[in-house]
């Protein structure tokens, strides 16, 4: 049941993203914002890429704001406040529309993930078996690759799909634009 609560407490679960709005009966925000949080640090940890906790600090700041603002509403507010999901794929990706686009990139996205954890056993299975059979020299250089790759591949995966976002919202704006030049002509 969703109600106001005591303010400690809920300052208290504020300090744990999406625990606050759990504490106050809004479960699917606070599994939304909790999911998000350790989602991101084990996605930084798993494919060592820190970059990605530099989100950490915005999904918890607005956690705990969200908390506070939503402890702050008038009862009518508050009780007229629905529980949904930070991210609502179902919106957006309801899965009676989901074309072959979208089956794509959910593949594309469990492919990736199969493969880091694939290749996160391979290194460590080389580190223990062909590690000791190796030069010195060639050793180093065989694990910095492995160790490597996969935050390459990511890294080139997320520009590749920054450049074809680019370009479809170009081709976007260029066909909104091709109409109002023939209007433009025919006035002339």
């Amino acid at each position: 049941m969703i109600k106001k609560k005591n303010k400690v407490w809920t300052f208290l679960f504020s300090l744990l993203p999406g625990a606050g709005e759990m504490y106050m009966g809004f479960m699917r925000q606070g599994i939304s914002l909790m999911g998000l949080f350790f989602g991101l640090i084990f996605c930084g940890a798993f494919l060592d890429i820190g970059i990605i906790w530099i989100f950490l600090p915005i999904v918890w700041f607005y956690s705990f704001f969200n908390v506070h603002n939503i402890n702050s509403l008038s009862d009518e507010e508050f009780y007229a406040l629905e529980d949904e999901y930070i991210f609502p794929l179902g919106q957006w990706f309801p899965k009676e529309k989901w074309g072959n686009q979208e089956k794509k990139a959910v593949a594309i996205a469990m492919i990736v993930l199969g493969a880091s954890i694939l290749w996160v056993q391979a290194v460590e299975w080389i580190q223990y078996y062909i590690q000791p059979l190796l030069p010195e020299r060639v050793d180093g250089l065989l694990i910095s690759v492995f160790e490597a790759l996969p935050q390459l591949v990511i890294a080139f995966a997320l520009i590749v799909v920054g450049v074809k976002m680019i370009k479809g919202k170009k081709a976007q704006l260029d066909q909104e634009e091709e109409p109002a030049k023939i209007e433009e002509q025919a006035k002339k």
